[in-house]
């Protein structure tokens, strides 16, 4: 694994500085890749949903990014701008890594899967944008992975580490379901129906309206499991997503 900085100086507050690691697959099968940003309810951010999804894709031959994105104490927009600046990142950079920059999937888990939205359907402006040509560069994906995602943006435990408490009334503006637009991009989300703490409706509500927009999508809602399986190594049932989105990108002709 090799880490890089997205910026010689990174814009913004910055207590801790956001950083792209790099893990290249030992059998590179495809030019195709994924931007991973790890779970956590923006306080945090969990190995197991970030490099522990890195090491399922070098392991079926794709190369992976994980995004190591600002958490609480920093608020929006700075998640965001790091994650659109890792894909702008990896675009700008993709003939050094041997991929193909229309071939870049977003992949993100509960807060992560909320990120990976945004990334797919949040087109206004936000600021520390603009600061140099990596940054006009597309951020759009080409695909996402939602796995479990909190997507309702309401001021709860997780929201309130993304916007502070005077600025709630933008989260009605950060729910990827009421975003989605014709140039969204296909789409593979994963959910357990007794998910605790994020409720699997969510999930559906983003799958309406992709299709509302006739925008290709593959979901598959497993009975039953905890939120934060990730590749879910104990849950064998659960564990079938893995095999599922392998297939999802043959089926895209990402992966051979």
């Amino acid at each position: 694994m090799e880490t890089f900085m997205m910026w010689e100086s990174t814009p913004g507050k910055c207590e801790e500085t956001p950083v792209l690691e790099y893990y290249p697959a030992a059998e590179k099968k495809t030019d195709a890749t994924v931007v991973i940003f790890p779970g956590g309810g923006y306080s945090c951010r969990c190995w197991h949903e970030g490099g522990g999804y890195a090491e399922f894709l070098n392991s079926i031959g794709m190369d992976a990014f994980v995004c190591q994105y600002r958490v609480y104490p920093h608020t929006f927009p700075l998640p965001l701008v790091d994650a659109r600046r890792a894909v702008r990142y990896v675009r700008a950079n993709a003939e050094n890594f041997g991929i193909n920059p229309d071939k870049v999937a977003v992949m993100g888990s509960s807060a992560g899967g909320h990120l990976a939205g945004l990334l797919s359907t949040y087109t206004a402006p936000i600021d520390f944008e603009n600061l140099d040509e990596i940054d006009n560069i597309s951020c759009l994906p080409n695909a996402s992975i939602l796995c479990y995602p909190a997507l309702l943006a309401k001021y709860d435990a997780c929201f309130s580490n993304l916007v502070e408490e005077n600025n709630v009334d933008i989260l009605v503006s950060l729910c990827p379901a009421l975003l989605v637009k014709d140039i969204t991009p296909p789409t593979f989300l994963w959910h357990t129906a007794d998910d605790s703490l994020v409720n699997v409706t969510i999930s559906y509500d983003y799958a309406t309206a992709l299709r509302k927009h006739n925008i290709p999508c593959e979901m598959h809602i497993f009975p039953d499991g905890n939120h934060g399986l990730a590749v879910s190594p104990y849950n064998a049932h659960v564990a079938q997503w893995t095999n599922l989105l392998k297939n999802w990108f043959i089926n895209m002709n990402w992966l051979q």
